[in-house]
């Protein structure tokens, strides 16, 4: 890259950065020089690279054999699983010891409490960048058809949220959708670690109650953000309304893919057993008939 390549770079980074600020305003000087949140090219060149592999990926398998990557998923469902319940202990101690209030906590109550709770949410942002990992997998796997529009539309999402919520919003009433997310994480990727081994398929018998489970947290997330509307604090309004509009996205996503998973499964589950059930009557019937005839 010449120096020309580099001043346009530049050049188009602070303007886009510009263009960001001038939409939401002045951003929170305690998260300033944290890894990735001074601009947002990163995350945005991070997103589109994701995007673009998402796209060409599954054409690139095409033609080659899926990967098998057992020690690799191991390794990786068990370490998020950490990284997961890591963020879920170090926010109910650092809300806890802030003395952060469920109904609306401001943005700056609780000083160097705020700051703790900023550097965990810091954690739960980059968390997102390493879930991008869960499609590559599935890229490598050839396990196109769990590429679904809601799994890509949520991973690509957050990421570039969350960049947002660290920038202006980074503590407060910011912490308690990550608290929740991070106890699904920890039950989610411990499920896809064990999932790795062959021997604990016949435990594996909860997959249904974890979406169950999300969708019970995409509400009370939901819940908990419109209280602050009710109970005002001085939390910016814009982006409680936005976050509730965002879950509900998420609720009318998750519930269509429950449906369309679980349930239509439990109608074809129900169809096969009466088939053979009736295929066994026939049979009985035959055999009886076959027996009254040779009496």
């Amino acid at each position: 890259m010449d120096l020309i390549d580099v001043n346009y770079y530049y050049a188009a980074d602070k303007w886009l950065n510009s263009a960001v600020d001038k939409l939401f305003g002045e951003r929170d000087q305690r998260v300033r020089g944290w890894l990735l949140l001074d601009s947002c090219t990163p995350s945005l060149v991070l997103t589109f690279i994701y995007l673009l592999i998402v796209y060409l990926g599954p054409k690139y398998m095409k033609n080659r054999p899926a990967y098998s990557l057992k020690n690799v998923l191991l390794l990786y469902n068990f370490s998020v699983t950490i990284l997961s319940f890591y963020m879920l202990v170090e926010l109910i101690s650092a809300s806890w010891s802030a003395g952060y209030r469920l109904k609306c906590q401001g943005l700056f109550e609780a000083g160097n409490g705020d700051i703790r709770v900023a550097k965990v949410l810091w954690w739960y942002y980059f968390s997102k960048l390493i879930e991008f990992l869960d499609t590559i997998f599935f890229v490598l796997r050839k396990k196109n058809n769990q590429i679904t529009f809601l799994h890509v539309y949520h991973h690509a999402s957050m990421f570039n949220i969350w960049w947002c919520v660290l920038n202006w919003i980074p503590c407060g009433q910011s912490f308690f959708g990550p608290m929740l997310n991070s106890f699904i994480h920890v039950l989610m990727y411990s499920y896809y670690g064990l999932s790795t081994i062959p021997s604990m398929h016949k435990y594996l018998w909860w997959k249904r109650y974890l979406t169950q489970a999300q969708l019970v947290q995409f509400i009370m997330t939901i819940t908990h953000t419109l209280s602050a509307v009710v109970f005002p604090c001085g939390f910016p309004l814009g982006c409680l309304l936005f976050q509730s509009s965002y879950m509900l996205t998420l609720v009318i996503l998750f519930v269509n893919f429950y449906v369309q998973t679980y349930r239509k499964k439990s109608v074809r589950d129900d169809k096969g057993k009466e088939m053979a059930r009736s295929h066994a009557n026939g049979i009985s019937s035959s055999f009886n008939g076959a027996k009254h005839k040779l009496q």
